[in-house]
Formats: structure tokens, sequence, C-alpha cells
């Protein structure tokens, strides 16, 4: 295997990337990256990412300041999805949360709960939506 190249990116050239507290184990969050926002990660030791929605590069963290120092990058068996483990500065998650992954979903009701602690409010950082 040579590198970014031997990926398997989707039709879109995007590829999976989990990212993952490198000290505690914790998934952080999910993303998409290109070649290119994969390549500056690696390059500058912060995440990038492609949005999906926005149709647009960007860099963790470049508007609320809550970035991920990267410690490693794995590719899984298939080459199709990336795992970097991160050190993560504040929340990982939009909505405030440490991680993306704040809501469990409760057989009994058949709803997603919130299931963590908000860290901090997301409209002090982002403004209103």
């Amino acid at each position: 295997m040579q590198g970014l190249d031997d990926l398997k990116y989707d039709a879109n050239g995007l590829i999976a990337a989990v990212v993952q507290d490198a000290e505690t184990g914790e998934i952080l969050m999910m993303a998409y990256m290109n070649k290119t926002s994969l390549a500056e990660s690696i390059r500058t030791g912060k995440t990038h990412f492609w949005s999906r929605s926005r149709q647009k590069y960007w860099m963790k963290g470049e508007s609320s300041g809550h970035t991920q120092d990267i410690q490693e990058v794995f590719v899984d068996c298939d080459l199709d999805t990336i795992l970097v483990k991160v050190k993560q500065h504040g929340a990982a998650c939009h909505e405030g949360y440490k991680n993306c992954f704040f809501r469990r979903f409760d057989s009994a009701s058949q709803e997603w709960k919130v299931c963590a602690k908000r860290m901090l409010d997301p409209e002090k950082i982002y403004g209103k939506k």
C-alpha cells in the first residue's frame, strides 16, 4: 500500500472518518473526509473534513475553538474507513456535548433520549440558528 490514493473513496470522493479520544477510547464523532482534507489533516495535525450538507471543506474547531490534535491515523481492512485518534479540546459536538452520540434509543418509550450532560451552550459559540 502506497498512500492516500490507495484508499477506497465513495462515488463522491469521500471516505468515512471515525474520530476517537486517544486517551479514553470514547467515540467522539463521525464525519467525512476527501483526499484533500485527509492530506491536510495529516499535514497539520488537526482534523479537517468535507461537509456533505454545506458542500464545504472545514477544520474542526474553526468557529468554536474546540480543535482536535491528531495522535494517530488508521485505515480499516477494506481501506474504506479512517479512524483518527485525537486529543479533543472542548466539546466535539456542535450541540455542546462531549461527543456526538448523546442520544440513546429507549426501548420502553420507543424514543431517542438524551443520555449525556451538555458541556456548553452552542448558541454562545455559534449564535442562534
